[in-house]
């Protein structure tokens, strides 16, 4: 099943690190650390292979994608051995990477992705293209009256009024193009009444929203125990210092509060209750493409005997984040195969604020998960495991 994978933000640091690690592992030039749709589980005859995967993007910024593997093998997040190896790879990549567009009216810009969408398939010859953004973060969205309705929406998108944030205006477009959708961001995307009913309209899965992959990962594993062992959290603070240009954008107040609002979510939805306590996210240029996040957590127990708990998490974002590009691309095209369409509630294993969630455990959305992707190997005709 020939995939493209259409990544907004194509030149950053998670979607060069996706384009580096796909074509690595492609080229049998390293394993598949931390790909959970390799894991056993997961892996099978409906997801796309990585041979399978094709992919281009659109990206504000013109910076070469090979200068942009090499500054980050440079800061130690990408091997520079397989940059080197994969140089003629990255060209090819390279190729099918566009300008974001930009001036005119919205509808004008729609109708330049959509283009770019369909030239892309035709060339490839391939079966779908899933469009994932890994753009910078948005600040909330402001509310206006035609995000409620797709026709009010495509009547607005002609005007010169930016009715629609980035994240959504790609939403829009892949939706018009026929392609799924997934959101790794906090932003927007999909999640307006209008564009959800246009993706029902045209039977199309999409996904998001923000992906899980350092201090929240760690929350949905350890409010689940204190709620399961009925321990009382009393608060909970954490403190996030990141460089890059993740750190860069969410410098941005508004885009502070809109990933802080994400990351607070699953406290409250999994306790039942909101511990005191808040999270902060610093941006330190210093750190570049990793992160350190720390934690602490008071608790009473029996008696009302207080305790607490610290954790320290230091990762690469981009190393982290990366595998769970590639495994939603992969499942999402899967969905579409299968004629799934609307939100994938049961991606929400790879979210911190994920569309219509039943729960924020993460054990619970692994099983969810695993059952969702069993149905779609089923459908594809079996459940052996194939190679990536």
């Amino acid at each position: 099943m020939r995939t493209g994978v259409w990544l907004v933000g194509a030149r950053g640091s998670v979607a060069t690190t996706s384009i580096v690690g796909a074509l690595a592992l492609r080229s049998g030039l390293t394993a598949p650390i931390g790909c959970v749709t390799e894991l056993p589980q997961v892996r099978g005859p409906a997801l796309p292979s990585f041979s399978d995967l094709v992919f281009g993007g659109h990206d504000p910024v013109l910076t070469p994608l090979a200068k942009r593997a090499e500054a980050l093998a440079a800061a130690g997040v990408v091997p520079g051995r397989l940059v080197a190896a994969l140089a003629d790879d990255l060209a090819v990549v390279e190729d099918d990477i566009r300008p974001a567009p930009s001036g005119g009216t919205p509808a004008e810009r729609v109708a330049r992705v959509v283009a770019d969408l369909a030239d892309f398939r035709r060339r490839h010859d391939l079966d779908r293209v899933v469009v994932v953004n890994v753009s910078a973060t948005e600040p909330v969205v402001t509310p206006h009256p035609a995000h409620a309705d797709p026709a009010a929406l495509a009547a607005a998108l002609d005007g010169p009024d930016e009715v629609l944030p980035p994240s959504s205006l790609y939403a829009y477009a892949a939706f018009t193009a026929d392609c799924p959708y997934v959101d790794f961001t906090p932003s927007t995307g999909a999640r307006l009444p209008a564009l959800a009913a246009l993706a029902t309209h045209r039977g199309l899965p999409y996904a998001g929203h923000d992906g899980k992959t350092g201090e929240t990962l760690v929350k949905s594993v350890l409010a689940p125990m204190f709620a399961m062992r009925n321990l009382q959290v009393r608060s909970w603070s954490g403190i996030n210092l990141l460089g890059g240009g993740d750190g860069a954008t969410l410098a941005d107040p508004a885009a502070n509060a809109a990933k802080v609002e994400s990351k607070q979510r699953v406290l409250g939805e999994t306790l039942g209750y909101h511990p005191q306590g808040d999270t902060r996210i610093d941006y330190v240029e210093e750190l570049g493409d990793f992160k350190t996040a720390w934690d602490l957590v008071t608790f009473a127990g029996f008696l009302g005997t207080g305790m607490r708990l610290e954790f320290t998490w230091h990762g690469c974002d981009s190393a982290l984040a990366a595998p769970l590009v590639l495994d939603l691309a992969r499942i999402t095209a899967a969905a579409h195969a299968a004629g799934a369409s609307g939100p994938l509630a049961d991606l929400a294993f790879f979210f911190k604020d994920p569309l219509d969630a039943a729960t924020h455990s993460l054990g619970e959305q692994w099983t969810r998960l695993c059952g969702f992707v069993a149905g779609l190997h089923a459908a594809a005709g079996g459940t052996d495991a194939q190679a990536g």
